[in-house]
């Protein structure tokens, strides 16, 4: 099975967010992406609401829980007291739990699961009762033992971090020895029992290549390449777009 299509709204939210004013609507995106066809939304809540409100993880529950039941909700961030309690009130399908720093502008590392890994396990633990799958960032060459420490935690998932693979869109040679990288650890988590996602800087054009190399490729979750296609294709063609290059 291609993998699925979680479309991030972080970027349609920090446009709406220069404006006091209610549109773009998070929601309505939302709406129109699962409607095309996309099998969840993710979102960033960061400390300072820069993007993703906390006010916008009810609205976008509702939306799902009330129109596509059978999407998935993810929430990502990094697991501190207060973002524990917002997915424990939310009860998203899925949490991605990234090691960021809460100034940091985006996601541009994985975890050293070693180092965590006592942190994470009771984490995990904490979030698994309200029946969440949870995923862990990672490193796009993260070798054996950090990969073992990722399973130990408890955790169903890890979510590749493909910034690097993404940013060489003009250099093909470089990209390939990226798309390596990735396939050699995704091999390493699926041989461990964990499940596969990937994430960050994936385009229409990127993404085929990414999905041949990692056939077992559970989810990606792709917000800015999408959002600046939705500019010029409009969110329904686009989310159709980036479903074909997953190969549905």
């Amino acid at each position: 099975m291609p993998a699925k299509l979680s479309v991030n709204l972080n970027a349609v939210a920090l446009l709406r967010n220069r404006r006091d004013l209610p549109w773009p609507s998070v929601t309505a995106l939302g709406r129109i992406a699962l409607r095309a066809g996309a099998h969840g939304l993710t979102v960033h809540p960061r400390p300072d609401q820069r993007h993703t409100r906390f006010s916008d993880l009810p609205a976008i529950r509702a939306l799902i829980d009330d129109e596509f039941p059978r999407a998935e909700f993810n929430i990502e961030g990094y697991p501190t007291g207060d973002f524990l309690a917002l997915v424990e009130a939310t009860e998203p399908e899925q949490v991605t739990l990234v090691p960021d720093d809460p100034e940091q502008p985006t996601s541009d590392h994985g975890w050293d699961f070693v180092a965590n890994r006592d942190m994470l396990k009771a984490i995990v633990a904490r979030l698994k009762r309200t029946g969440a799958r949870i995923s862990l960032f990672s490193d796009p060459d993260a070798p054996e033992e950090q990969i073992a420490a990722a399973k130990a935690t408890g955790a169903d998932r890890i979510e590749l971090y493909t910034g690097p693979y993404g940013s060489c869109h003009d250099a093909p040679a470089k990209a390939g020895k990226e798309l390596e990288k990735l396939e050699k650890t995704a091999a390493l988590a699926h041989a461990a029992g964990l499940g596969v996602n990937a994430g960050h800087d994936l385009t229409v054009a990127n993404l085929p290549a990414l999905a041949r190399r990692i056939p077992n490729l559970a989810e990606v979750s792709i917000g800015h390449g999408l959002t600046a296609d939705a500019l010029e294709y409009g969110m329904e063609t686009t989310v159709r777009r980036f479903l074909k290059a997953c190969g549905w």
